[in-house]
């Protein structure tokens, strides 16, 4: 069957198919999220820090982008939250101890976790979920963390609580740090890193009730402030009968003054020959301070002359 024009095409041949969208590779994806800053796309080196979203950066990216927004071109999409130093947190991680596996003894540090978990030696490289503690900026496994911590107080536990003592959040049991023994709050200062669509979500949101309940420094306060304190202050000079007594002035060197008197002397006498040996039409040009105002003619209405 070939050349007899007798082939006929089948629904293959006739329809174009929609070609599938492109994947990303998951492993890559997480790849960059666990070993590289999310904001430089540079390897993750010490100091590591992260916001309140769990992104991991390096601590020099956000300085040069606090100074300069326009250092990264997508800096805004990525950290636009970030309004200074204290909205992120300096971890603590603890490095890796042992060596690599032999397997991957030859592959890169994108390949090899540089940090594991103190608690049961996991390694921080996204296979499984990692969190950090907001006050003190421990780095644990949740697994880890959970296993050391025991199982959170029951619905029950914390209706009676409430009913006891009223406010829950006054009454709640707060935990330790396993590691420096800072405490914490199970229920808020938990957060967890590089964390789900969803989960990312709901930081965003926690984030935005913390900051809601920040004091707001306004500059109108501060201003009126410094006004009430200038006008106590001069309140309290003018009722009061003593008057500060003038600074002496400082004393001049005899030799710089002497100086500038014999200079000034010089130059007005060269001044004077000066003016001795003009004519009166040069003289005419010039006048002083003290001279009566020249009435303008024809010729010099409504200009400007400078005179020397």
């Amino acid at each position: 069957m070939g050349n007899d024009g007798g082939s006929i095409p089948d629904r293959r041949d006739l329809v174009r198919n929609k070609p599938k969208a492109e994947q990303a590779d998951k492993a890559n994806q997480t790849r960059a999220k666990w070993f590289f800053c999310a904001l430089s796309k540079r390897l993750l080196q010490e100091p590591i820090v992260s916001c309140a979203l769990g992104k991991l950066y390096n601590k020099d990216a956000i300085i040069e982008y606090l100074l300069d927004k326009s250092a990264y071109g997508d800096g805004e999409e990525i950290c636009g939250h970030i309004r200074s130093l204290k909205d992120v947190k300096t971890l603590k991680l603890t490095a890796r101890s042992t060596p690599p596996p032999a397997a991957a003894s030859d592959a890169s540090a994108t390949e090899v976790a540089q940090f594991v978990c103190p608690l049961n030696l996991k390694e921080m490289n996204g296979a499984q979920p990692f969190v950090y503690i907001l006050s003190c900026a421990c780095v644990f496994s949740q697994a880890g963390l959970r296993t050391v911590l025991g199982p959170a107080p029951s619905s029950k536990e914390k209706s009676s609580g409430e009913e006891s003592g009223g406010n829950s959040a006054d009454n709640e049991q707060l935990d330790v740090c396993p590691q420096c023994a800072t405490k914490f709050s199970r229920s808020s200062d938990i957060l967890t890193i590089n964390p789900s669509v969803e989960e990312e979500e709901r930081m965003h949101m926690a984030m935005e009730l913390r900051r809601s309940k920040e004091p707001v420094k306004s500059k109108a306060k501060k201003r009126k402030a410094d006004a009430e304190e200038n006008s106590s202050g001069s309140k309290k000079k003018k009722g009061s009968q003593t008057v500060p007594s003038p600074s002496p002035a400082p004393a001049l060197n005899s030799t710089i003054s002497a100086t500038s008197r014999a200079l000034s002397s010089s130059l007005a006498a060269e001044e004077a020959k000066r003016k001795a040996g003009m004519s009166d039409a040069v003289k005419s040009l010039y006048r002083g301070k003290d001279d009566a105002p020249r009435k303008e003619t024809f010729m010099t209405m409504g200009t400007f002359t400078r005179y020397a």
